[in-house]
């Protein structure tokens, strides 16, 4: 159960540094919500990945190298995505900068959660 709340509790920090990033007066730029979308992405391909291993036992890992690729891609383009809108002056670079610590922060809150639940055991998050 403290798992559970420490991992929500990742997940309010780093969405709280991606809001200070928007929503502070000396900022006043919304476009770094659009790391919402990639926040939702993020873990996509690697639950299909599981699902689809899991129904057949005789794939071999390609398609898990492929939703890794995926994911990762997702993940650099998070990262990029706020630098490219400082450097074309949409955003500013201390926006720029707790935004990339929001990310940090969320993106080990993913990857902690699939640590934690991601294996098939008795706690495992697929028998809720």
């Amino acid at each position: 159960m403290a798992i559970i709340l420490h991992l929500s509790f990742g997940g309010a920090i780093g969405l709280m540094f991606l809001m200070l990033g928007c929503a502070l007066p000396v900022y006043n730029a919304y476009w770094p919500l659009f790391l919402l979308f990639f926040y939702i992405l993020a873990p996509i391909p690697y639950c299909i990945s599981r699902r689809v291993l899991d129904d057949t036992d005789s794939a071999s890992n390609a398609c898990k190298e492929l939703a890794i690729f995926l994911t990762t891609g997702i993940v650099v383009s998070a990262f990029g995505l706020p630098v490219i809108f400082a450097r074309a002056h949409v955003m500013a670079w201390g926006a720029c900068a707790l935004v990339l610590a929001g990310n940090i922060v969320i993106f080990a809150t993913i990857l902690g959660f699939f640590l934690v639940f991601g294996s098939n055991d008795d706690f495992s998050w697929q028998q809720w």
